[in-house]
């Protein structure tokens, strides 16, 4: 793996904030709006995802340069369960379970694979 550049730090940052708006988008709602209609919590879901997009898809446009798509693919994945965990156990209350670690040593693996070659 090579030297972390400026186009890489700023796709990493973009996509952890990114995953921040689409974790509560897709999750926020069940105790946020728990006890109101599916479509008011869909719209608002909705509302909260074009803001992930709004980073999501220039974050991957500016690190295509520098990563392959199936190095971008997992550095999202790796973002998506760094940024999930806490978000279960801090925000949503629950527990933090040794399956978590699993599935991160999982993900490991996955970035050796995908980024062994670069």
């Amino acid at each position: 793996m090579g030297m972390i550049t400026q186009p890489m730090l700023v796709t990493v940052l973009m996509l952890i904030v990114s995953n921040l708006f689409m974790t509560f988008a897709w999750y926020g709602h069940l105790k946020n709006l728990a006890t109101s209609p599916w479509y008011v919590a869909a719209l608002v879901s909705w509302g909260i995802a074009l803001f992930e997009y709004l980073l999501q898809v220039p974050a991957n446009r500016i690190g295509y340069g520098e990563l392959s798509l199936g190095q971008l693919k997992i550095l999202q994945e790796i973002i998506t369960l760094s940024v999930f965990v806490p978000f279960a156990v801090l925000y949503m209350n629950q527990p933090l379970k040794l399956d978590y670690l699993y599935a991160a040593m999982c993900l490991l693996g996955a970035v050796y694979f995908i980024f062994r070659s670069a």
